[in-house]
């Protein structure tokens, strides 16, 4: 495998180093994931790939990098064709993958999570400390990328997990590089920063595929771009001959609204009062830092945090997740401190969490059951004990149709769908359950423009048809602006911004409060939260 490193080393700028070819998948329930998809990579270039939810991005990915074996099709490397079995040789042909969710142990140091797999040795047995920690600071030296063998990684924020994943990658001699919705948790500023990092490879002879939603993102760091729909390559452009308008047209089949026009909000009655709310982790670390804020009816209170700042632990107390040990919640006048999940549903509050997957929906049951999974035990759906089946299917088959939900029928396994179709399913069973309160974490994140566009209008709509309360946790800075009336910050489990008015706003702003580079005085805070 030593001579396509040497292939694609000797490549010369521009020359194509990777090619797959008629690439067809097709999944045991039948589902074409992949239909004779064609893309190529040149070198030294930076290579975007879109597409709707479901399209095959993922699967594509997938099966050059050894995760996937494709039904017909080739996949070859400087010309030379190549059968890839698993990750492991994936990377001895040159190839990492940068996953969207972290391949990282947070207990372990940077250190010895780049040397996962590929542990040095000393002494036949003995794992070789020193060793690993050369071979880091080596290859963030080689590369411009700082970071500290020695730092744990739960220590570290979102933008250095990432440098820490990249750097595992080159570490380990990867040529060509698989991003995975990279920016989906950085601050404006992070972003910026990932792109430098990312220039700098491509001009370093390195080959990037960039995966995104973020259209804009890829008109600015892109080379090229190929895009997938319903499991077929349709088109490939020079960035710079497509307008966003142009590639969410090609990506969907229709013109796309990417403007979301909203009328000013009308609060009303408070719904969700927090107050004094304090937690700690496993570690005896403070992660939230006496919270105190109102969400009221008719209203989207956005919150504004990068990874690890508190955020995902102060939803968890709301929705009844964790227990609230040191604070107070009510909702619509009831204290929740001591209620169940159940509970706090029955108050008729609809949760949308972050981790969809382990969270949010059963992977083993269909489709129509978790369409349903929050109500069947209500009059509608079941009688002495018995499910009205033929009811069940109606109204999924009306959900799945009015949320474009790609899935053969409303009897598939969840777990068959693309996680953006997953994200859909969670989407209209909280949001048809008509809440008063709709918490609802990063309800775009890793979905196509044309889904993300109904979602939040939507919510909008919520807001305004039903009066909902609602809570907006979103690493979408575009997405927050553009849909909450005022949005809070938080960093190190502390609101240090609170923006009664979101006309204003700039994602640069947002993200220097974000990073903790400037606060608001608590008087300034105190003053939105209590007006």
């Amino acid at each position: 495998m030593e001579k396509y490193l040497e292939l694609i080393e000797k490549a010369d700028k521009g020359q194509e180093i990777l090619s797959l070819k008629n690439i067809t998948k097709i999944y045991s329930n039948g589902f074409v994931a992949n239909n004779d998809v064609n893309f190529s990579l040149r070198k030294s270039e930076i290579h975007g790939l879109v597409g709707e939810n479901g399209a095959g991005k993922t699967t594509l990915m997938k099966v050059l990098f050894g995760i996937e074996t494709p039904e017909e099709g080739t996949i070859e490397i400087a010309g030379n064709s190549v059968k890839i079995n698993n990750p492991i040789e994936a990377l001895d042909y040159g190839i990492g993958m940068v996953h969207q969710h972290f391949m990282l142990v947070d207990s372990l140091t940077v250190a010895e999570n780049m040397a996962l797999g590929k542990e040095p040795i000393k002494n036949k047995i003995v794992f070789d400390r020193k060793k690993a920690k050369e071979n880091v600071s080596y290859i963030s030296q080689k590369f411009g990328l700082p970071v500290d063998p020695e730092e744990k990684i739960r220590d570290l924020s979102v933008g250095y997990k990432q440098r820490v994943e990249i750097l595992k990658m080159l570490l380990n001699g990867a040529k060509i590089l698989l991003l995975d919705e990279p920016t989906a948790l950085l601050t404006p500023q992070e972003t910026e920063e990932l792109f430098e990092q990312l220039i700098m490879l491509k001009n370093e002879g390195y080959s990037i595929v960039f995966i995104s939603h973020k259209l804009n993102e890829v008109k600015q760091i892109c080379d090229r771009i190929t895009v997938l729909r319903d499991g077929k390559s349709i088109a490939t452009r020079n960035i710079d001959e497509v307008s966003e308008q142009d590639i969410s047209s090609l990506m969907v089949g229709r013109d796309v609204s990417i403007n979301i026009d909203k009328t000013k909000a009308k609060p009303n009655n408070t719904v969700l009062r927090v107050r004094e709310l304090t937690d700690y982790n496993v570690f005896g670390q403070k992660v939230l830092n006496n919270i105190s804020f109102d969400v009221r009816s008719g209203e989207i209170v956005g919150v504004a945090a990068i990874e690890g700042n508190g955020q995902s632990q102060l939803a968890d107390k709301i929705s009844g997740i964790s227990k609230i040990n040191h604070g107070e919640i009510e909702i619509l006048g009831k204290k929740i401190n001591d209620l169940s999940i159940k509970e706090i549903r029955d108050l008729n509050v609809s949760i949308i969490h972050e981790d969809r997957m382990s969270t949010s929906a059963s992977l083993y049951q269909s489709v129509e059951e978790n369409l349903v999974s929050d109500r069947f035990d209500s009059k509608e759906f079941s009688k002495k004990g018995f499910l009205n089946t033929k009811k069940i299917t109606k109204e999924s088959n009306e959900l799945i149709r009015d949320f474009g939900i790609k899935t053969n029928n409303s009897k598939s396994l969840i777990k068959t769908l693309s996680g953006g179709n997953i994200q859909k399913v969670v989407a209209a069973r909280e949001f048809s359950s008509n809440p008063d309160l709709l918490i609802v974490e990063q309800p775009t994140r890793g979905i196509d423009i044309g889904a993300a566009d109904l979602i939040r209008r939507k919510i909008v709509s919520l807001r305004d048809e039903l009066d909902s309360a609602i809570l907006l946790f979103s690493a979408d800075l575009t997405e927050l602006i553009s849909i909450s009336d005022s949005i809070m910050v938080m960093y190190e489990g502390e609101i240090v911004a609170y923006f009664k008015d979101t006309s204003d706003i700039t994602e640069i702003e947002l993200g220097e409060f974000m990073l903790g580079i400037k606060r608001q005085s608590e008087e300034q805070i105190r003053e939105v939260i209590h007006d």
